[in-house]
């Protein structure tokens, strides 16, 4: 979840480092810092600030150097005070800080390693898991870092991505990654760890994925890479360097007040190209392999986290309506902690935006595990991990998503898991020419039907400023809204910190609408579906006991406004791809509420963008 940024150079690296974490910083802002080899010693500063904070502190305190490594953290071991801020230095016998690391990523170890190395005479400053990888590569360290690394590395258990130099060896970095994501930067005569690609745009577009078990060693003009061996030990291998074009770009605000507002107004864009290309509904669109797998299967086994696990639970439904298939779906935080009956020709599919979410990364291993092997990824980064994982794979094209609130990646995951259901729909036989090309029709059209919704965002913005001044909600839903409303309550509690919770409309009467009051908001998504009717009663329980509703309806649902009911009306009723243009508002709603409350709308409290740690 946190951001690394390193380098060896001849040129100062200094504002390279900084730049980076600014791109990073959207991962983990609980505090950063930088540390390089400077005039033969180590040298470092941290903050508890922001990054732009942390770049005044660079340049008051002259810090510069062909050789550094910096870090943006989210706080897992340790409160987010400076001690406990990286980098974490490791001294040598007569105190003089001997190594630096950063480090991304749960050791799960950590105490056991602790009081080993206390017992060794290592002094510990933090609370962090992280100091203890510092000790162990120093108290192994005779000479040769990369040697060092090598070893400390087979005493961890848990996650992690690392960088480490030592003060007895300028210009060089060592990386190490086990279970969270780092790549490798090649320049011209330099060379660049970093957690994430988008953090070296600009400075080099030569990019190789390390693998898990890889060891890198960075030196002026030069790398070498060891995977470690089933057997134990390394052996040399070599990383593909690629070029990869991240878009540094989409980091720019332009006109909008946060990137939250942003994302969710490109959203008809994000759609548009996620389809664009797609000519027709075939398996083909989620690679060669698809057409023998989805005859292959007989159920699907959906594993995601947060947004996506409600992007998966629409999915279910289109699944079995359109594809008649059974789907289940698993919030893959649980479900490799359970016992499962697993199922051989079950396609399973894992949904996330970064490709990097370590429990559904592990939920994915443990499925194939069980000898799931028909597998499918759909995400926003090409170059991830799942998707490197997976056997299949459907790239949404949302772009860069900054903001931690998702928006424009959810809506770009029900796109793509529509065509999933339409295809696996044409490949048992269930998808008619006419069906195929009603629902093709309907996905053109959605980014124009999504853009008429934005217009609705003044009258959004009114209600926002009642929701203002609420501290509890509630959001209801039916059928394929059910998710939907989920999401929304979701987004409300991210953002602004206002208790939400969401029910299928009819569990109210089985516990909720003790919760209803004037003082409650009851937010509900009411399409013109085959819920209708019953969602009106529902509606009428919540009246009855004086709560206040807040209604999204389709124009022709005949509910109209009234003591205690608002309503704002959808331009239109859109079928199955309804869940898609009823979310948009919702998201306007949390977003709109998180500005009347003066919260950090794009990183608020104790969350981060890539949930890389379990």
């Amino acid at each position: 979840m946190c951001g690394i940024v390193g380098a060896v150079s001849s040129r100062n690296i200094v504002p390279i480092l900084v730049e980076g974490l600014k791109r990073l910083e959207y991962r983990g802002y609980d505090s950063c810092g930088v540390a390089v080899h400077q005039d033969g010693a180590l040298r470092r500063t941290r903050s508890t600030s922001r990054v732009a904070e942390l770049d005044t502190q660079v340049a008051h305190e002259s810090i510069r150097s062909g050789t550094g490594i910096a870090h943006t953290r989210w706080a897992t071991h340790g409160a987010p005070e400076v001690h406990n801020a990286h980098p974490h230095f490791s001294n040598s016998a007569n105190g003089v800080a001997r190594v630096a690391l950063v480090h991304n990523g749960i050791i799960e170890n950590h105490d056991e390693l602790r009081a080993e190395l206390q017992a060794k005479g290592f002094v510990f400053e933090s609370q962090t898991d992280t100091e203890v990888i510092a000790h162990l590569i120093n108290h192994l360290y005779d000479g040769d870092l990369f040697d060092a690394v090598q070893h400390a590395t087979q005493r961890l258990k848990g996650a992690y991505a690392i960088a480490v130099f030592c003060r007895d060896e300028p210009q060089r970095v060592v990386g190490a990654r086990e279970g969270s994501p780092l790549v490798l930067g090649v320049g011209a005569g330099e060379v660049f760890l970093a957690s994430d690609a988008m953090a070296l745009a600009g400075v080099t577009d030569q990019i190789a994925y390390l693998e898990e078990g890889d060891i890198v060693d960075l030196q002026l003009g030069k790398h070498w890479i060891v995977a470690r061996q089933p057997g134990g030990g390394y052996k040399p291998v070599q990383r593909e360097v690629r070029t990869v074009h991240a878009h540094s770009g989409a980091a720019e605000l332009g006109p909008y007040r946060h990137y939250m507002q942003k994302e969710i107004f490109e959203q008809p864009r994000a759609i548009s190209d996620t389809l664009e290309g797609v000519g027709g509904v075939s398996p083909d669109l989620f690679g060669d392999a698809a057409y023998q797998s989805f005859k292959a299967i007989d159920q699907v086994l959906v594993l995601a986290c947060g947004t996506s696990s409600y992007a998966g639970l629409v999915a279910k439904q289109w699944i079995e309506s359109i594809a008649q298939i059974p789907c289940a779906v698993e919030v893959a935080s649980e479900y490799r902690y359970r016992d499962s009956v697993p199922n051989p020709r079950t396609l399973v599919v894992s949904i996330s935006q970064s490709g990097e979410t370590a429990d559904t990364m592990a939920a994915l291993k443990h499925a194939r595990g069980l000898g799931m092997t028909q597998t499918l990824t759909v995400c926003n980064v090409a170059t991830s991990a799942m998707v490197r994982e997976c056997k299949m794979a459907f790239i949404t094209r949302a772009g860069v998503e900054i903001g931690v609130a998702s928006t424009k990646a959810f809506t770009t995951q029900l796109v793509a898991l529509f065509m999933l259901a339409l295809s696996l729909a044409q490949t048992r036989g269930r998808l008619t020419e006419a069906q195929e090309t009603q629902h093709l029709k309907a996905l053109r059209h959605l980014p124009a039907a999504v853009q008429a919704v934005l217009a609705l965002e003044p009258q959004v913005i009114a209600w926002s400023e009642e929701f203002a001044r609420k501290e509890n909600a509630l959001f209801l839903g039916r059928g394929l809204h059910y998710p939907i409303a989920l999401e929304g309550a979701l987004k409300l509690k991210e953002i602004s910190y206002i208790h939400a919770e969401a029910y299928p409309a009819g569990e109210l009467k089985h516990g909720p609408l003790a919760l209803v009051t004037s003082a409650m908001p009851v937010v509900t998504v009411a399409p013109n579906d085959t819920l209708l009717e019953k969602l009106k009663s529902n509606l009428q329980e919540v009246r009855a006991r004086g709560g206040e509703l807040f209604v999204f309806a389709d124009s022709d649902t005949h509910i109209e406004s009234g003591p205690g009911l608002r309503v704002i009306r959808m331009p239109e009723h859109y079928g199955a791809l309804s869940p898609i243009l009823h979310v948009v508002p919702l998201q306007l709603l949390a977003y709109h509420t998180a500005c009347a409350r003066g919260t950090d709308v794009d990183k608020p409290r104790n969350l981060a963008k890539s949930v890389t740690v379990e």
